[in-house]
């Protein structure tokens, strides 16, 4: 960029006007680095929790797992997922999945033909699944927030280390040019003007 310039004055206005945009974008990018290193830091611990959250769940089912296994009940045909419910939320101009709800398809079963611990095995079941989902959704909306500050952190480093001061360059080296160049013509002037009034004498 630096070697590519052209030396005069609509170069200069080029060069003071994509200095100009760049300053005052680069404040905006700052701003949505810190946005998201500030939700980033936020959703970590919502994430751990989550976490032990699943954890407890698959210990409190745990103890059932021989129950499970009985041919008398397929309890996987009974707590079947119909839809992950997630909506759409805007994180420092990036669009996240929020988790709404797990609905479960609605599958009826006999009271008296399935085993009394049916009822509280099955909401111990959905209440897994949708911590689960969640947690699913939760590591989702992390990554998709880590690739932009990623971006955004590449983008604040262009610049900051090489746009801004490449621009910043290549105004001194014009103002220089052009500065030699007027005070080179004011010189020629005088010279033209002593040997007009030399052969005037």
């Amino acid at each position: 960029m630096a070697g590519q310039i052209k030396l005069n004055k609509s170069s200069l206005k080029i060069q003071r006007d994509a200095l100009k945009n760049y300053s005052s974008f680069l404040p905006i990018l700052v701003l949505k680095k810190m946005q998201l290193q500030l939700v980033l830091r936020q959703l970590e611990p919502v994430i751990e929790a989550k976490a032990k959250e699943l954890e407890e769940a698959v210990r409190a089912i745990r103890p059932y797992a021989g129950l499970l296994s009985e041919p008398t009940v397929d309890v996987e045909d009974l707590v079947e997922v119909d839809e992950v419910r997630v909506q759409r939320d805007n994180v420092a101009g990036v669009s996240t999945p929020e988790f709404l709800e797990v609905v479960f398809k609605d599958k009826p079963y006999s009271l008296f033909t399935t085993p009394g611990w049916l009822d509280m095995v099955l909401d111990a079941l959905r209440r897994l699944i949708s911590i689960r989902e969640e947690l699913k959704v939760l590591k989702e909306k992390d990554r998709l927030l880590r690739e932009e500050l990623r971006t955004t952190t590449q983008r604040v480093n262009l610049f900051e280390k090489r746009l801004i001061p490449e621009l910043k360059e290549n105004i001194r080296r014009i103002k220089i040019f052009l500065g030699d160049q007027e005070t080179a013509s004011v010189g020629w002037a005088k010279i033209a003007k002593s040997k007009l009034a030399a052969k005037e004498a």
